[in-house]
């Protein structure tokens, strides 16, 4: 399964997420849970990289599928309309194939 925990501070700014597991709704280059949410999510980060000032901290690790983003400024309005955009489009995914994508915040 997909784990998705997304971090929200005080505020209600969005300020981190990770992602971690494999779906196994499919076998690997067939998975479309994993490809989808891959998707979204990097979509989400090249989107965060080209468009805002935001210097973000990613670390991966392809092998047991961690992504973790995290970003020192939370307070930028592109930033939390892309971070939410990408939330609404893992909702999606999880709306629909929920025994293998999760979605709790923190």
């Amino acid at each position: 399964m997909i784990h998705v925990t997304i971090n929200i501070n005080d505020d209600g700014l969005v300020y981190a997420f990770t992602m971690s597991g494999h779906a196994d709704f499919d076998e690997y280059g067939k998975d479309i849970v994993c490809a989808g949410a891959s998707a979204v999510v990097f979509g989400a980060v090249n989107a965060v990289i080209n468009m805002t000032k935001s210097e973000p901290m990613i670390n991966m690790n392809e092998e047991n599928g961690l992504f973790h983003f995290e970003v020192d400024d939370p307070d930028v309005e592109k930033l939390q309309i892309i971070l939410e955009s990408m939330i609404i489009s893992l909702k999606t995914i999880e709306d629909e194939y929920g025994e293998y994508i999760n979605i709790k915040y923190l």
